[in-house]
C-alpha cells in the first residue's frame, strides 16, 4: 500500500510549531503544508495561541474566511510595517479618487464635445441700426408686454395683484401675438 507523502506530513503551523499534527488539528484545514509562509506570517504578527483562540471561538465556516483575512493581514504588516493593510486601502483609495477625477474630467469633454455638434436654434440680436451686418436678422415677431404682477395684501385675505406699466421693447420667443400690438394679450388671468 503505497501512501503519499502529503498524507503523512503535518500542516504548516505543526511543521513551523515543531510539533506532531494530530487528527483533529484546527490549523490543517487552513495551513497547508504546501503553505510554511503562510503560517509563519501570521504566527510572527498574531501568536499562534492568539490564532487557536480565535478559530476555536468561530464557527467551522466562518473559519476559512478568517483565516484568509489574518493571512492577509500578516503578509501586508510584514510588506509595511507601520500601516499593514490600511496603506494599501489608503493607496486603493487615492487611486478610485484619482481615476474618479480622470473620468469626471473624460465626461466634462464628452459634454463639452457634444455641445458643440448640437446647432443653436436661437435667434440672432437685434442689429439695431447697425448697417454691416453680414448676418441677415429674422423677420420681426410681433411682441407682446410682459406683465410683472406684484403681490399686495395682508393676512386678512385682501390680496390684490398690482401690475407695473412698462413694456418690454424686444420681442420675446415665447410670445405668438400676431397683431403685434404691445398692449394685447398677457395680464389676463390676475387672481
Amino acid at each position: 500500500m503505497a501512501s503519499s507523502s502529503s498524507y503523512n506530513s503535518p500542516c504548516a503551523a505543526c511543521k513551523f510549531l515543531r510539533r506532531k499534527c494530530m487528527p483533529g488539528c484546527i490549523f490543517a484545514p487552513y495551513f497547508p503544508p504546501e503553505e510554511p509562509q503562510k503560517f509563519a506570517n501570521v504566527h510572527k504578527i498574531f501568536g499562534a495561541s492568539n490564532v487557536t483562540k480565535l478559530l476555536n471561538e468561530l464557527l467551522p465556516h466562518q473559519r476559512e474566511d478568517a483565516v484568509n483575512s489574518l493571512a492577509y493581514e500578516a503578509e501586508a504588516r510584514i510588506r509595511d510595517p507601520v500601516y499593514g493593510c490600511v496603506g494599501a486601502i489608503s493607496f486603493l483609495q487615492r487611486q478610485v479618487q484619482r481615476l474618479q477625477k480622470e473620468l469626471d474630467s473624460a465626461n466634462a469633454d464628452l459634454i463639452r464635445f457634444a455641445c458643440n455638434d448640437i446647432p443653436t436654434s436661437l435667434p440672432p440680436p437685434p442689429s439695431h441700426g447697425i448697417v454691416n451686418n453680414p448676418v441677415q436678422p429674422m423677420p420681426p415677431r410681433a411682441a407682446r408686454p410682459v406683465e410683472f404682477s406684484r403681490r399686495i395684501g395682508n393676512e386678512a385675505g385682501g390680496t390684490f395683484y398690482q401690475t407695473p406699466s412698462f413694456p418690454l421693447s424686444y420681442p420675446l420667443p415665447w410670445n405668438d401675438n400676431p397683431s403685434g400690438d404691445m398692449n394685447e394679450g398677457g395680464g389676463e388671468g390676475h387672481m
